[in-house]
């Protein structure tokens, strides 16, 4: 039998590009089989997805019911081990919690919930399951991310003293401006996708890779979002003050209506000895800023960078590397964790990743509804 960690999938079917990304980082270290799932509301669609992509329809259920207890009646050594769920945002708590009481491992895109309570619940339900739960930061995966992180960590850019973190996307631009385009987008609808749709979607990734990279929390926020039109009440554009500490601050920036901006994502950390800038959109350097030296320019597959960062790359020096890879490095090592073999803590987000990102969503919209005012985040 196969030694594969077996993995079912919620949603994702059709033409979803979340879909795709997910199933090709599982496949990337040949460490899980997609044994089967719900792809789909529609059942026969669910079948046809399946036969598609090539998985046998024997294990594609009708809903997570089903599929929970189907999987129930099997072996234990041929059950799905561990679920990923890619359903828009409303269905991740629900079927989290419902995975979670029933033994599952659990894979969830972020946001993980669509409140900081469902995340408080979330978090009492994995203490008692005793599995793994991963959060999807997808970029905390890259290895030139995982090289800053490091750097910082040994103190190679020394005291951190200003973080600076942009993430701009056009996307919504087409949208917002057509009243009915924008009432019936699931992005931009409280009952699907949360309080929140910019901070929510992509702010969070944000607010995770500073927490990452620089190991430290963020304290308070001051928020100021923009929604464009009365009649929309979700935030498309919002701009956050950090404070680390009395004297360590820094600002997160996230819009969707940045018009032409495809996927701007960029970190700058700031330390007393030195500067670290990495881009999304170029995600093979990592820039090393110095006082009176030149700017250097780090790439991945080298010996001079960490066993982190050696450990998430997969192509020689000069090989470029991409979200695909990002994401493989995130499921290789949530399999670790289910193996029960050694891995770095930093090798995946965890559900703390995915309930201080809710609790910094809904901290940003409290900061704005009171006035652009500071909120403290919980500790």
């Amino acid at each position: 039998m196969s030694s594969k960690i077996k993995l079912g999938i919620l949603g994702g079917g059709g033409d979803s590009l979340i879909g795709v990304l997910h199933r090709v980082a599982s496949s990337m270290y040949d460490r899980y089989e997609i044994t089967g799932g719900v792809f789909n509301a529609d059942l026969q669609e669910s079948i046809n997805f399946a036969e598609e992509i090539g998985i046998p329809t024997n294990r594609i259920y009708k809903d997570l019911d089903s599929l929970i207890a189907e999987e129930a009646k099997l072996p234990e050594e041929e059950r799905m081990q561990v679920v990923s769920i890619l359903t828009p945002n409303f269905l991740h708590f629900p079927m989290a919690k419902q995975l979670l009481e029933n033994g599952f491992n659990v894979i969830c895109e972020k946001p993980m919930t669509t409140t900081y309570e469902e995340a408080k619940i979330l978090d009492e339900t994995l203490k008692k399951s005793q599995t793994i739960f991963a959060v999807t930061y997808t970029y905390t995966g890259y290895p030139m991310v995982r090289q800053m992180r490091e750097m910082i960590h040994k103190g190679e850019i020394g005291k951190v003293q200003k973080v600076d973190v942009q993430y701009y996307q056009g996307w919504i631009n087409p949208i917002i401006h057509d009243s009915e385009k924008r009432a019936n987008t699931w992005r931009l609808d409280p009952e699907k996708s949360g309080i929140s749709c910019c901070v929510g979607d992509i702010g969070t990734h944000a607010f995770d890779m500073i927490e990452y990279v620089t190991g430290m929390e963020v304290k308070e926020i001051l928020a100021d979002l923009n929604f464009l039109y009365k009649d929309n009440v979700m935030d498309i554009d919002g701009t956050v003050l950090l404070r680390f500490s009395e004297f360590v601050k820094g600002v997160l920036r996230s819009s969707q209506i940045a018009t032409g901006e495809e996927n701007n994502f960029t970190v700058k950390i700031y330390g007393e000895k030195a500067g670290l800038k990495w881009e999304q959109e170029n995600p093979n350097y990592l820039y090393l800023l110095q006082d009176g030296e030149p700017m250097k320019v780090l790439k991945p597959g080298h010996s001079y960078n960490s066993e982190l960062s050696l450990n998430g790359t997969k192509l020689p020096p000069g090989h470029p590397e991409g979200i695909f890879d990002s994401m493989g490095n995130i499921y290789k090592g949530v399999a670790k964790a289910i193996k029960k073999e050694d891995y770095h803590p930093a090798e995946f987000p965890t559900l703390k990743d995915g309930k201080r990102g809710m609790n910094f969503i809904e901290k940003a919209i409290e900061s704005h509804q009171k006035g652009n005012v500071w909120v403290k985040i919980d500790q």
